[in-house]
Order: C-alpha cells, then structure tokens, then sequence
C-alpha cells in the first residue's frame, strides 16, 4: 500500500507555541491556557500535568530540553510536587496512582526519579496484596478510570525500582489468566454484564494494560481477536468521538489495532488500509482547528494525548504523516501516559 505524505508539521509548531504559552517559568507549567484557564480562575496555575506532559510533549516532538539549568528546573520541580508521607503525587482530576505514574514517567524522561518512596505502594507488596487489588477494581461499571490504578501501580513500581521479578511475574500471570478470549480485552466475565460500560470504555483500559506487556516485552493473549474488535469499533462506528476531538482516545484505539499487528498479522493488509484513513480524518481534524481556532490547544494533557496517536501513526504509516523531526512516542521509552 503506497501512502501521499501528509505534512502534519503545523500541528507540531501549534503544539510548541501552546507549551510555550503554558510555561509559567524554567520547569513550571500550568495544564490550562486560552478560554479553559480564563473561564476557571480558582485553577492554580502549576499544575502537575502540566509540568509532565510539557516534558511529555517537548520529547514527542524532538524539541526535548538540552540545556542542564532548564533540564535540572523540571526535574526539581515535578520532584517537589510529591507528598513526602505517601510518596504520591495529586490532582483534581485524576486518580493519585495515574498521577503519581505520570510524573514518575516523565521523570524517567531525564532519567530521574522522586525524592521520595512510593510508601503507599508498599502495601501491595505482601502476599496476595497485589491480586486482591486487581480482582478488586471496577471491570463493569469503570474500567477507563479503573485502569489508571491497574496499570498506575505496575509503571510507577517499576520506574522506582521498587517492585522485583517475582511481583512483577505475578502481575502479568495474574493478568494473562483474565484476558477476555471474544475481545482479547480485560477483564473477562466483566465486559457484557447488564452493568458494563460499552466495549471502547473497555478498549481504553485494556490500552493501560497492553502498554505495560509492550514495556515488558509480554505477549499479548489474544491478539487477533482485539484487531477484530478495533476494526469493528471503526467500521461500525461504535465511538464517534475517534478522530474528532483532542483527547485520548485515538491513541486508545490506534495503540491497541498497532501494537495487536506486531504480535500477529492477522487483517494485516485491512488493518493498514483503515488506519490510513483513520490519520487522514484525524489530520485533517487537527489541521482544521490550527486554522479556524484562536488557541487550538487549551489543554495541555489532552494535547499530549493527540500527539501520541500522531506519533504512533507516523510509525504504523512510513511515508505518510511527515514532519521536518520524528515524533517519538514516549511509550517506546518507558510505560504510561
């Protein structure tokens, strides 16, 4: 399949200039800029997301910091954002394990870490602490939101260095046996109950789980069966906002259809030939707002989210979505968004 270059490089220059805007000072970075920030004026403006994702998104588009004052003032001040009694980082609108796996995470972008321990990831440490944890999330009724503490405790415990082979071994088992063999979705038994949340809302937390086996280098259960479902989601439109908004759930979906087509070539030549068609609805989205928007970009996590499925297409797609530096998805690096 021959592919015409898109040249996405305005949407990267738009994404500079609102990182720039969101820089409060050397590392510090608020979340929110344009109408967000002037509709919300309680929003205190360094903001844990915005500091990591400014990281986040600096590394996606090439234009990492290289100079050491700038390099040693982010990692100073995400550092400082950690509760030294738990070892956790917060924020209004997140889970604290999400929050403390994506400071950690970016972090991990200077090759740095957090002052202090993860103390109140210690109690997962004892026997069967970690398996009650998982069984006890909410599968059915939110498995999006659930999945930011499953995947959050695995990414931060392992960037810290603070879990060993065998919880880890035990995290993954524990996983490999609730895999859904219809979906290739987790967690089985929870996904059509009269309570379930609909099949993307699955999708979306599976995606926390599938980026922890990549990091890990952990075959996935069942791979076939999630290409045919990411195919299904799209022929049959089963979550209208793909394509059409800046958030998260294009990488969601673009990550599980690509990373599912490395473990097994099933619908390969399909696969291919949607997700072409996907990155031109999607550009073509993000092309449009950088040319009829003021600020095109309000939210800088939501942003990074945009950005990740970019770069995960432009490396499914060789040839076709072109910019003057590679995009680099930080999920090659290390685990969690």
């Amino acid at each position: 399949m021959t592919l015409s270059p898109l040249d996405i490089q305005p949407v990267v220059e738009a994404a500079i200039a609102a990182t720039a805007t969101a820089r409060i000072g050397p590392g510090r970075y608020a979340r929110w800029i344009g109408t967000l920030k002037k509709n919300s004026p309680a929003i205190d403006d360094l903001n844990p997301y915005g500091c990591a994702d400014a990281a986040n998104i600096l590394y996606t588009l090439g234009h990492f910091p290289r100079e050491d004052e700038e390099r040693a003032a982010s990692i100073s001040v995400i550092q400082s954002l950690q509760n030294a009694a738990t070892g956790l980082f917060s924020e209004d609108t997140h889970h604290p394990y999400h929050v403390t796996a994506h400071c950690v995470a970016a972090l991990e972008l200077f090759d740095a870490r957090p002052i202090h321990p993860l103390i109140e990831l210690r109690t997962l440490d004892a026997p069967g602490a970690l398996e009650d944890f998982l069984d006890g999330l909410n599968w059915a009724e939110g498995p999006w939101e659930a999945s930011h503490q499953g995947a959050g405790i695995y990414a931060a415990k392992v960037l810290c260095e603070e879990s060993d082979s065998e919880w880890e071994e035990r995290y993954f088992s524990w996983l490999w046996q609730q895999a859904d063999p219809q979906t290739g979705l987790w967690r089985r038994g929870r996904l059509f109950t009269p309570e379930s949340k609909p099949l993307f809302h699955h999708l979306a937390g599976s995606f926390h789980y599938l980026f922890n086996h990549e990091y890990a280098r952990r075959p996935q259960r069942y791979p076939a069966r999630l290409i045919d479902l990411c195919l299904e989601i799209r022929t049959k439109n089963l979550w209208p906002p793909l394509g059409t908004e800046i958030s998260f759930s294009d990488i969601d979906w673009v990550y599980c259809l690509t990373r599912s087509l490395r473990q097994c070539s099933h619908r390969g030549e399909e696969a291919r030939q949607i997700l072409s068609s996907f990155a031109d609805q999607f550009c073509g989205f993000l092309l449009d707002r950088i040319n009829t928007m003021p600020v095109p970009f309000d939210d800088i996590h939501l942003l990074f989210g945009s950005l990740c499925a970019l770069a995960e297409l432009q490396t499914a797609l060789p040839g076709h979505l072109t910019t003057r530096k590679p995009l680099r998805l930080v999920l090659d690096r290390r685990p969690f968004i």
